[in-house]
């Protein structure tokens, strides 16, 4: 494991934790889905510094950063681009937002299924299709959206093919007393958290130390014993009396591929079953479906997770 790519990530949490306190956790799995390529569905309460998190990853790594705010009348092309009609009768393709290296998609869930299912080939392939044409996005890519649990009025349930393509679904909550102190300090003393660069936020990576943090973190060792772990993790969530769907060989994968990336942050070279514990439920609380009675009984998918992870047996 060589030390520059790792000292430039390391320095990229010590930079974002300058503008959010009290989100570690949330940041080092942000992260964790940077250098694994996947995107990242980011759930909690308005004023939990969502939108401050990503713009300070943004700025830390020097990528560029755009935000949308997803409402009933967004249209597919506000997202992705149109071909607008120039002077001489030419037509010329418009890059839309989405042409960015972090797309903030704020309130994914208030927009119509029709404009969600814009960020699909962009999620998945990485390109945008139009008249006829693929342009391909910026790398590295990635998509962070956030939706609100409290607020369900005048929202659209995303499809399950819409949240399989979310490596991650982490849950922002609220900070320790500690931490919300050291907030209300940071306001009374007049800094604004807005301003990123008042705050000592700046850049101390690059796109190429992504590109090479991602080529180290796939080389992380995944002994065979847990990757049967993670297999009979998964058959467990499909055989559970709890849940009617469970989670995907793409699922699966997915967990895999996301231990890799933390273990590699946390600077180890291979992956251990407690990786695999501490990343179940941001891996597939979005991919697992409970069934109606258990939801109405109050059932969530992290606890149904939980009493998966400790009933199936982890390697020694």
């Amino acid at each position: 494991m060589s030390g520059k790519p790792k000292e430039a990530i390391s320095r990229v949490l010590d930079e974002v934790s300058k503008a959010v306190i009290g989100q570690d956790e949330v940041a080092h799995d942000l992260l964790a889905a940077l250098v694994a390529g996947g995107h990242v569905l980011l759930q909690g309460v308005p004023g939990v510094a969502k939108t401050l998190m990503v713009k300070a990853l943004a700025r830390s790594v020097d990528l560029t950063f755009r935000r949308v705010q997803f409402t009933p009348d967004l249209m597919p092309s506000d997202v992705t681009g149109n071909v607008v009609l120039e002077e001489r009768s030419e037509l010329r393709f418009r890059p839309g937002p989405i042409f960015t290296n972090l797309f903030l998609a704020d309130e994914l869930n208030r927009t119509p299924p029709k404009t969600q299912a814009a960020l699909l080939e962009a999620m998945e392939e990485r390109q945008v299709s139009s008249e006829g044409a693929s342009r391909p996005l910026p790398k590295p890519f990635m998509v962070i959206a956030t939706q609100n649990p409290v607020e369900y009025e005048g929202t659209y349930p995303l499809p399950e093919a819409q949240l399989d393509r979310f490596l991650l679904q982490v849950n922002v909550g609220y900070p320790s007393a500690a931490d919300e102190r050291r907030i209300l300090d940071m306001h009374n003393s007049g800094a604004d958290p807005h301003d990123l660069e008042s705050l000592g936020v700046r850049p101390v990576a690059g796109a190429g130390d992504i590109e090479a943090a991602a080529a180290e973190a796939r080389q992380i060792v995944v002994s065979d014993e847990v990757i049967d772990y993670i297999q009979r993790l998964a058959d467990a969530t499909r055989t559970s009396p709890s849940t009617s769907l469970g989670v995907s060989p793409r699922g699966a994968a997915m967990l895999l591929t996301v231990a890799k990336a933390s273990a590699w942050i946390d600077g180890r070279e291979f992956v251990t079953p407690d990786d695999v514990k501490t990343l179940i439920k941001p891996a597939w609380r979005h991919r697992v479906m409970l069934r109606p009675e258990v939801e109405m009984e109050g059932g969530k998918a992290d606890a149904v997770l939980e009493g998966i992870a400790d009933r199936v047996a982890a390697p020694r």
